[in-house]
């Protein structure tokens, strides 16, 4: 299989996973997906909407599929790459063999991921905008109405991932520390690693 996108070829050529990459990238070619790369992964998408992602972690590779949550999983292959993920899920693998073994099946998920694109289908995110501001957020808007303004001003994703930091913590001492420590960042229009 011959490619002539440099960034794919970077990837292909990346010594850890390379064989399990190139045995899930033959399958996505053969559901007729296009490739490119985008997130420093090899993404596949049908016409125009992503589908999947191919990717190798230190402990494993995986195969994500961007509307997974609504694929069906008979054989309870998916797993959510993190705790709150609405979207993505994940079918991992440690050894070649398993992607072998389990060829039909990922097929059948991926066809059915296509369907999915195919028929417009879209993730409800309303959860993602239903959380709660931690009090000590709260509290602290109130006092400073410029910190207010400029974490009202923030993107929903910066937003929640400030949200989610904050009320990650048990205590409210930590709590109250972490916004603290993110206070230039929020007035700066800052994400929480400072993007």
């Amino acid at each position: 299989m011959k490619t002539t996108n440099p960034k794919v070829e970077a990837l292909l050529s990346k010594t850890e996973w390379q064989e399990e990459r190139k045995k899930l990238r033959a399958m996505l070619l053969e559901c007729g997906l296009s490739e490119d790369v985008k997130w420093g992964k090899l993404c596949y998408s049908y016409q125009a909407g992503n589908v999947a992602l191919i990717f190798g972690l230190k402990s494993y590779c995986a195969l994500g599929f961007f509307k997974g949550s609504l694929l069906n999983d008979p054989e309870r292959l998916l797993v959510a790459p993190g705790e709150h993920s609405q979207a993505m899920r994940q079918i991992r693998f440690t050894q070649l063999r398993e992607i072998h073994e389990q060829a039909a099946t990922i097929k059948a998920y991926l066809q059915e991921a296509i369907e999915l694109e195919e028929a417009g289908a879209k993730v409800d995110f309303s959860e993602k905008h239903e959380l709660s501001y931690p009090v000590e957020l709260q509290s602290a808007l109130e006092r400073h109405p410029e910190l207010k303004v400029a974490f009202e001003a923030l993107t929903p994703g910066r937003k929640r991932g400030y949200i989610l930091h904050f009320s990650s913590a048990k205590q409210s001492s930590t709590r109250s520390s972490r916004i603290e420590k993110c206070l230039p960042g929020i007035l700066a229009g800052k994400g929480l690693n400072g993007r």
